[in-house]
């Protein structure tokens, strides 16, 4: 028996009955055609409620408002060039056309995977937290090479909590109302990326920690197009218009390429504020171009214990586990539920298999030095347009494998296109918060830190954390230690060590 045959990778029975939002998913298909019907049997669309076309359209929203990824991860790992990019213990740096290559090899490689293996619509490309990690703290210790050593035993680890059936236990010892918390939290979460992409909320030079726009005023030109595209997209979706995100997003980065035709705006920077975030909506160079894949392979798997002692190696390890592997947990529940395919008790179809397949993510990205591949919350934009199966994912993978030979199209999508999407897609995931009982404020009170905690610190697992440490304290203070899961005080004390992963480096390191 493969790990594709076992519950509740299997089909729904009485007691895992799928759950559907009432008023959010699509009308039921109809009959597959011949032409389509072997990717029906085998994506289940008709059995989902979904058609090809929704599929594909999901699929290119995916594409569309992650694409952002084979940009930006090179800039956090290689640079802008070789004079600024982040050089580790060892004077050694990557370089950045072949970080923007491995990235998109990677993240084309395990969606597809991940949609012929988990049949969901969910995105794999690099994961932003580990990457920034790895750029900011781990290289001061060890070289590029050695970092992704430790990537890669942070992946093995995760699929052999994958293969064990641990992390399947762990997801389901989560209490259903925390479940849904990390649903809102998410959708809160990506709703604030969306706005801090956009320029729409800003920091601010003292007093409060952020603001509206600059000194609380809508003053860029970018910014104004992600509001015009924000209002589009919603009212796109409010008309059930079918392809609204879709639309949306081609309209208005014609729109973000006629204003920079006309004004000339330029990228942003600290002399031009008002610039475009990451991606100028222009075409510039050539089309084509072949990738560089050099890095592919070019990692030490334990070259860092040697270098800084098992120790201190472990704890880096450690990090990297945890952020990984509840980030992820988090972000496929939110997920599941907004795409009307999670069960009653908040499990999904091929829950194990998505698991390995996460874990595999980050095998691969360690391997060919892009960072850990794990889940993209971006995926809820692709959910959002209709996407329910894998083949969306496939779609979604097939464009990033192209997006090696054509960098300078995918980054005419401006990021405050894509931050508008993502605005949307997270009012969409509010709705889970419902299923929340505020009336019982032990239930409340853990709810409410899960959903804050991740867009103020700006981090999934962070909320995740505070959630499991407030669930088990204040229930066990209330008298009610028996119903909380065992697997829940486990996960809790590592959650401890986790928060304080400082001062224990610290010490560890005296």
């Amino acid at each position: 028996m493969t790990i594709l045959d076992k519950t509740p990778d299997g089909p729904e029975t009485a007691a895992t009955k799928t759950t559907r939002t009432p008023g959010k998913q699509p009308a039921p298909s109809p009959k597959a055609t011949p032409s389509n019907a072997i990717l029906d049997r085998f994506f289940q669309i008709t059995q989902r409620g979904s058609t090809l076309a929704r599929e594909l359209r999901g699929g290119l929203v995916t594409f569309f408002t992650m694409a952002y990824i084979v940009i930006l991860n090179p800039l956090i790992l290689g640079g802008f060039t070789a004079d600024n990019a982040p050089t580790d213990v060892a004077g050694g740096w990557l370089s950045a056309a072949q970080v923007g290559a491995v990235t998109g090899l990677t993240a084309g490689v395990m969606t597809i995977l991940f949609g012929l293996i988990a049949n969901l619509p969910f995105g794999l490309a690099a994961g932003l937290g580990i990457n920034s990690f790895l750029a900011v703290a781990v290289i001061q210790e060890v070289t590029w090479a050695e970092a992704m050593g430790l990537v890669v035993i942070n992946g093995i680890l995760i699929v052999l909590f994958g293969v064990t059936g641990a992390r399947t236990a762990i997801f389901r010892a989560v209490p259903k109302e925390l479940k849904a918390a990390i649903t809102v939290g998410i959708g809160l979460f990506i709703a604030f990326i969306g706005f801090v992409d956009s320029g729409f909320v800003r920091p601010t030079a003292g007093g409060p920690p952020v603001q509206l726009g600059e000194n609380g005023s809508i003053t860029s030109l970018p910014t104004l197009v992600f509001i015009v595209g924000l209002l589009v997209m919603g009212i796109l979706v409010a008309r059930k218009v079918q392809g609204g995100l879709l639309i949306g997003i081609v309209a208005t980065t014609v729109l973000a390429a006629v204003v920079e035709a006309v004004f000339h705006i330029g990228p942003g920077s600290k002399d031009n504020p008002g610039g475009w975030h990451l991606n100028t909506p222009v075409l510039s160079g050539q089309l084509v171009s072949a990738p560089d894949l050099g890095l592919v392979g070019q990692f030490d798997l334990f070259g860092a214990f040697g270098r800084i002692g098992a120790l201190a190696a472990t704890m880096l390890v450690f990090t990297l586990v945890f952020t990984n592997f509840f980030d992820a947990m988090g972000t496929m529940t939110g997920l599941a539920k907004s795409a009307g395919v999670a069960h009653k008790d908040g499990t999904f179809p091929r829950l194990k298999s998505a698991f390995i397949v996460e874990g595999v993510g980050a095998v691969a990205g360690g391997a060919t030095s892009g960072s850990s591949n794990t889940v993209y919350i971006d995926s809820a934009a692709g959910i959002g347009e209709g996407a329910r199966t894998g083949l969306a994912s496939v779609v979604t993978g097939v464009l990033f494998l192209g997006s090696m030979f054509l960098t300078p199209l995918t980054s005419v999508v401006p990021l405050e296109v894509a931050a508008a999407a993502l605005v949307v897609v997270g009012a969409m995931m509010m709705a889970q918060i419902r299923e929340i009982k505020f009336t019982r404020f032990a239930v409340a009170l853990p709810a409410f830190l899960t959903i804050v905690t991740m867009p103020l610190t700006y981090s999934i697992a962070n909320g995740i954390g505070v959630g499991f440490v407030s669930w088990a304290v204040i229930g066990a203070a209330s008298g009610k230690a028996k119903k909380i899961h065992p697997l829940m005080w486990v996960v809790t004390a590592g959650f401890l060590v986790y928060f304080a992963r400082g001062p224990v480096s610290a010490l560890l390191g005296a």
